[in-house]
C-alpha cells in the first residue's frame, strides 16, 4: 500500500457522508499480520466537500500523504456531501465500522481537522471524550460550556494570527477555557499564518511524533 486509495462503507450514511471515502495503509500493514495500528481520522474542511474523493487530495493531511512517503498511520478521510456539515453522531458509527474493519489500535485513535474540520475535531473529542488518544484541531473552535469533559485528552491547536475566515479568537478562547479545566493543552499560533494554517502543520514532523507518544488513558 503507501497510498491513498478509495473505499466503500459497508453501510450508507445517506444524506451526509459520501459512500466512498480515502484509505491509507502503511506500506507494511499486509505482512504484519498480527500488528494492531494507530489510526489518524482527518476531517477536511468546506471546500472539500462533494463526492469526488480527488478534491481531498488537494489539501491537508491528504495531500502530504499524495507524496508517497510511508507513514506509521492508519489514516480514515471520510468526505462530507455537498452543503452539509460534518455529523458528529455519524462520525462515531464511522468510526465503529472502521475499527471492525482493520487492525486499529483503539488505545491510539487520533482526531485532526481544518477549518471545518477542525470545529468538528473539537464537537467529536467532547461528544466522545472517551474514544481518542489526542486531538489536533486547525483553525476551529469549539463550546465552550461543554470542554471540560476533555480536560484529560491531549490537545493541540493551531491556528493563524491573520485568519480573517475563522478569527484566532475562537482557538484562544476555548485554549484559555480549557486550561481554566486543568486540560492538557497547547495552542501553536502563526505569527504571519492567515486561514491556511494546516499547510504548515501537516508538514511538521513533530506533530505526528506527538500523536504517537499520547495514548488513551
Amino acid at each position: 500500500m503507501g497510498l491513498q486509495e478509495g473505499q466503500v462503507l459497508r453501510r450508507s450514511f445517506e444524506g451526509a457522508l459520501n459512500t466512498r471515502y480515502l484509505l491509507y495503509l502503511p506500506r507494511s500493514y499486509e505482512q504484519e499480520a498480527e500488528q494492531r495500528w494507530p489510526l489518524i481520522l482527518f476531517l477536511h474542511g468546506a471546500a472539500e466537500r462533494g463526492t469526488d474523493l480527488e478534491k481531498l487530495k488537494t489539501q491537508g493531511l491528504p495531500k502530504l500523504l499524495q507524496k508517497g512517503e510511508d507513514f506509521p498511520f492508519l489514516v480514515l478521510i471520510p468526505q462530507c456531501l455537498p452543503g452539509v456539515r460534518w455529523r458528529v453522531d455519524l462520525l462515531g458509527e464511522l468510526l465503529d465500522e472502521f475499527v471492525q474493519s482493520y487492525r486499529v489500535d483503539e488505545d491510539r485513535i487520533y482526531v485532526t481537522g481544518m477549518s471545518m474540520g477542525g470545529f468538528a475535531t473539537w464537537e467529536l473529542a467532547m461528544t466522545f471524550p472517551q474514544r481518542f488518544a489526542a486531538i489536533a484541531p486547525i483553525c476551529g473552535g469549539g463550546n465552550l460550556g461543554t470542554v471540560a469533559t476533555i480536560r484529560h485528552l491531549p490537545v493541540w491547536a493551531f491556528h493563524g494570527a491573520l485568519d480573517r475566515v475563522v478569527p484566532l479568537e475562537y482557538a484562544e478562547t476555548i485554549v484559555r477555557r480549557l486550561e481554566q479545566c486543568g486540560g492538557n493543552v497547547r495552542l501553536t499560533i502563526y505569527p504571519r499564518g492567515g486561514h491556511d494554517s494546516w499547510t504548515q502543520t501537516y508538514a511538521n514532523p513533530e506533530l505526528y511524533k506527538w500523536f504517537l507518544a499520547q495514548r488513551r488513558s
